[in-house]
């Protein structure tokens, strides 16, 4: 399996953790740059599947890198991390902007949801990796066959992870009906959804119920215990 290929551009600052050694031990390949203009020169032995700019290593907003990155490449997903007290908002262009703190979990999920999917059949969600076409999730050292609808119901939840879906949303598009009347089957196949993947379906860690909305796949909680 080829590893993405993350160029991380954050400076050298001695009171800043690097995410360099995070992200290596999660199975990408990391090149760190210093700068945007190192970034761009970077560029020119090939480019990368997806950029984290750091900002708060910089000292800088991260606007001017993310428009020159845009401009050399428009295609190219880029993570801008801000300081905590940043707007979220100002994003400059960034496909998604985290503002610290955040586990290294959570940039994880986040790069795997950015990463150009070279079988658009696969998804990648926290533990979980959906092959749709074999109707298969691999999650830790297990393999899961899913009926059909249960793999409708799971592919729109990885789709959206750490997202509430409505029970109307869910129900319209695994039935196919623009009928939602009466939402109970659902309740029933998402039962039977922890079944198959949660390793304590009476205490879901993953696929959490939102009381009178509808459900989340929390791929970025370690504990799974509360808010069922």
């Amino acid at each position: 399996m080829i590893k993405p290929r993350i160029l991380l551009i954050e400076g050298k600052r001695a009171d800043h953790q690097s995410f360099t050694a995070g992200l290596i031990k999660k199975g990408f390949l990391v090149e760190s740059v210093p700068s945007g203009s190192a970034a761009l020169a970077h560029f020119e032995t090939g480019t990368p599947d997806l950029v984290v700019i750091d900002s708060t290593s910089m000292r800088t907003s991260g606007k001017r890198i993310c428009q020159s990155l845009h401009e050399k490449e428009s295609h190219l997903p880029i993570i801008l991390v801000i300081r905590s007290d940043g707007d979220p908002n100002d994003s400059y262009g960034a496909d998604l902007v985290l503002p610290l703190p955040f586990t290294m979990q959570k940039l994880v999920n986040r790069i795997h949801h950015l990463l150009p999917v070279e079988n658009n059949a696969s998804l990648t969600a926290g533990p979980f990796q959906l092959d749709v076409e074999q109707r298969r999730v691999m999650v830790e050292d297990r393999q899961v066959r899913l009926t059909p609808r249960l793999l409708i119901l799971f592919k729109i939840l990885c789709e959206h992870p750490g997202e509430v879906i409505e029970r109307e949303t869910l129900f319209r598009q695994a039935w196919e009906t623009d009928y939602t009347g009466d939402t109970r089957s659902l309740d029933v196949h998402m039962s039977w959804l922890r079944q198959a993947l949660e390793e304590n379906p009476r205490h879901p860690r993953f696929i959490k119920t939102i009381r009178g909305v509808g459900y989340r796949l929390d791929v970025d909680s370690a504990d799974g215990n509360h808010n069922r």
